[in-house]
């Protein structure tokens, strides 16, 4: 007997009893599905917050000063710290930022929040941000801590009901004091280091929660502004960018050589260099083990799916017991009918991986919308569904595939004679 034959065989049983078929696969179904959701789910995760990252400066080094040292009387890094640091031959961007939340109000919107991003005039080039309308401020406006500043487009049509507002002014509350800034460009690129106003919408709705987005904006302003408003001199740390990223490392070693030297600083008590793309390896790392943890778990109900195939195979060979015997009395060979049993368990098994991963990938695209991130398919995940499923067929297939081959035909036909 050929494979296709086999596989007719096989497909006949199983329509001959529909529901059976279909709870035997059910935990088959049930286990591929989890552990390609998880998968997938982990992995479109894993993307998202590592794109997310890196646009936010995952590429760079970030060199920050412990201020509490006993030893040193250090209170943090001033501009003439900064200009040493970017006398570093490898260093092509130094950028000290600070993120908070904040009031803001307009004269259209009298109550809203605010990210607000305060930098300096190098973030745009670094970050490779767009100006649609207006410009970015410039070194003068740095050093002389002018109240200017930048806003999104979503910010510019909420709180202005205009895509070019510049020239307008808005009003932050910040330290429990209301500074005037003066709009001097507007884009589309300025907007929350992690997540847009457009993502945080979806996942609000994703989970049935109301939220008026209309009254949150993204501001970006000097950041010796800000600095003046909290009576702020020194930075506690800034973030050092090379042209290649696996000069990272040696820029920032040097950076805290010198200043060492500048501070007379004798050990690594004081100033210390990160680098970035080290903790995005690491969250990479520590994502995929959880991912590849919370898989194993779910993969336990493949396990009992098998256990359930097994179980009905056995059935199966004992409803069939005269059928085994009529084919071996007419000359059917040990594996042929160990094959014809097999082939059974491993179409059940099969069909049910690809209901499953049918369903992983549907669950795992439905997360993705609420999460507001592109799904990431894996090939490589759809190959372990399918052949794990098929080893769970075999596996738990061959033992009774092995009891109907053993069967004596004369003992088979006097059991149902």
């Amino acid at each position: 007997m050929n494979v296709k034959e086999n596989i007719k065989i096989a497909l006949s049983a199983i329509r001959a009893n529909k529901m059976r078929s279909f709870l035997t696969m059910l935990g088959i179904i049930i286990g591929v599905g989890s552990v390609i959701a998880i998968m997938t789910i982990g992995t479109t995760g894993k993307d998202f917050l590592i794109q997310k990252i890196n646009e936010a400066g995952g590429q760079s080094v970030y060199i920050s000063v412990d201020s509490s040292s006993e030893r040193y009387t250090i209170d943090g890094l001033t501009e003439d710290d900064l200009d040493l640091i970017r006398s570093v031959d490898l260093v092509s961007y130094v950028l000290p930022e600070s993120d908070e939340m904040a009031g803001l109000s307009t004269k259209f919107i009298p109550e809203g929040i605010c990210s607000v991003t305060a930098v300096t005039e190098d973030y745009q080039k670094a970050m490779g941000i767009k100006v649609d309308y207006g410009r970015w401020f410039n070194k003068d406006e740095v050093k002389a801590h002018a109240k200017v500043c930048l806003i999104s487009e979503y910010t510019a049509k909420n709180f202005f009901h205009s895509q070019n507002p510049v020239g307008q002014t808005i009003d932050l509350k910040m330290n429990d004091q209301l500074i005037s800034l003066k709009i001097i460009g507007i884009s589309t690129d300025v907007e929350s280091s992690f997540f847009s106003v457009d993502d945080m919408q979806e996942m609000m709705d994703g989970f049935g929660m109301e939220f008026d987005f209309s009254k949150i904006g993204y501001v970006y302003m000097p950041v010796t502004t800000q600095m003046e408003v909290y009576g702020q001199t020194t930075y506690q740390g800034v973030s050092v960018i090379t042209e290649d990223v696996n000069d990272l490392d040696r820029a920032g070693a040097e950076a805290v050589s010198m200043l060492n030297a500048r501070h007379g600083v004798l050990d690594d008590s004081v100033y210390k260099a990160t680098n970035m793309a080290t903790l995005v390896d690491l969250l990479d790392t520590v994502i995929n083990v959880f991912t590849i943890f919370i898989s194993s778990v779910g993969a336990i109900s493949l396990i009992v799916g098998g256990v359930g195939v097994m179980n009905i195979m056995l059935v199966s060979v004992t409803e069939r017991t005269r059928e085994i015997g009529i084919r071996k009395a007419l000359g059917a060979r040990t594996n042929v009918i160990l094959f014809q049993f097999l082939t059974e368990s491993i179409i059940i098994c099969v069909i049910g991986g690809l209901i499953g991963m049918a369903l992983g990938f549907g669950l795992s695209f439905a997360v993705s919308v609420l999460m507001g991130a592109p799904v990431s398919f894996k090939v490589s995940t759809i190959l372990i569904s399918v052949g794990f499923s098929s080893l769970i067929g075999i596996f738990f297939g061959i033992y009774p595939a092995r009891k109907a081959a053993k069967m004596p035909p004369i003992e088979a036909l006097r059991q149902t004679g």
